[in-house]
Formats: structure tokens, C-alpha cells, sequence
């Protein structure tokens, strides 16, 4: 019976998830997911407490994932141009290991309530400092030229979490080929010439 209401579970966040991304939070209601899932929305809320349930699980479902890769990341003791392709790799991997979660994690955590939209802005300013400190690391060892290390953050970020919206299994770059192609660009832009 356990293993019943867990594949329900299951099921409720994946369809949730790609309600979500299609639609949006706000604009899918609870009546919406049961329809989907074909069952009565009463039926969902022995499963769950509130949409927004729903929403948190993927948001910070997807942050750990992101802060597992930083953590991996972290603990090998390489250059910073190094370490870079390496964080790169792992945002890519994360991001292209599940586009809908994906999507709903980079667009739709503005729907959070408090406190949990201050923990998860807090996360994004931690995860956003840990590529800063790549970037400077690189640049006080005279590896990078970064004029201005937030810009730069914050222009990686751009080109990697865009990937949902264009990535597709099946597609002709598999995820280690785009990350590869990224991470080149990106550093051939920031290594010093000397």
C-alpha cells in the first residue's frame, strides 16, 4: 500500500511539474492538476497540504541538486580555469537532467511565501557567491580578466539556465557536449592573454 500512495506521489509532482512550466504556478489550480493526474481534487489533498507544497518540493528539490554539484565541486583542489569547466559541467548536468523541474525552479520560485521565499533568494545569493569566488580566485592568480566579476556571474548564469528552453534528449548535442562547447567559450573569453 506504502509503495501505491509513493508512485502517487510520484505521479502528483511530475504532472505538477509540467503544469507548472507550461502554465505557470498561478495560473494551475488544484482542480487543474487532479484533472490531469484523473483523479478529484479532494483525492489530492490526502496526498498533499497545498499546491505551494508541490512548489517547494521542486524549487529546493532542484536547489539541492545544484548545491550537491558545488559541494563536488568544492572538495577537489584544482585552478580556478579548471574548476570553472567543472561547475559548468555540473550546472549542466543538473539543468538538462530534468528541463520541467528546471524551468519551474528558475521561474516560478517568485511564488513562494515567506519564509521560504527569503531561504531560497538566500540560496541563489550562495550558489551565485560560489562562482563569484571561482571567478576571483582566477583572477587574483593573474588566470582570468574579469573587468567586473558579477557581470560575468551573472552572464554565465544567463547562457547556462536558458538550457531548458532549448534543450532536447534527443537533440543533436548531448548535455556533456554543450557543456563542453559552454565551458570553451566561456574561458577562452576570461583567460589572460600573456
Amino acid at each position: 500500500m506504502a509503495e501505491i500512495l509513493s508512485e502517487r506521489k510520484t505521479q502528483i509532482a511530475e504532472k505538477a511539474t509540467l503544469l507548472f512550466k507550461e502554465r505557470g504556478y498561478a495560473a494551475t489550480s488544484m482542480r487543474d492538476l487532479a484533472a490531469a493526474i484523473g483523479i478529484e481534487a479532494a483525492s489530492l489533498y490526502s496526498h498533499l497540504r497545498s499546491k505551494e507544497e508541490l512548489l517547494q518540493r521542486i524549487c529546493f528539490g532542484m536547489a539541492e541538486a545544484f548545491f550537491t554539484a558545488r559541494d563536488q565541486v568544492n572538495s577537489l583542489q584544482l585552478s580556478a580555469p579548471i574548476k570553472l569547466r567543472l561547475a559548468i559541467e555540473k550546472h549542466v548536468e543538473v539543468v538538462t537532467n530534468d528541463v520541467n523541474a528546471s524551468a519551474v525552479f528558475l521561474h516560478e520560485w517568485r511564488h513562494l511565501s515567506e519564509p521560504e521565499l527569503s531561504i531560497f533568494k538566500s540560496m541563489r545569493r550562495e550558489y551565485e557567491e560560489y562562482l563569484m569566488a571561482i571567478l576571483q580566485e582566477g583572477k587574483a592568480t593573474g588566470q582570468f580578466n574579469i573587468p567586473n566579476e558579477k557581470l560575468t556571474v551573472l552572464t554565465l548564469l544567463s547562457s547556462l539556465n536558458w538550457l531548458y528552453d532549448w534543450y532536447r534528449p534527443d537533440g543533436s548535442l548531448q548535455p556533456h557536449e554543450i557543456a563542453k562547447q559552454l565551458a570553451d567559450q566561456v574561458i577562452n573569453g576570461l583567460i589572460t592573454n600573456k
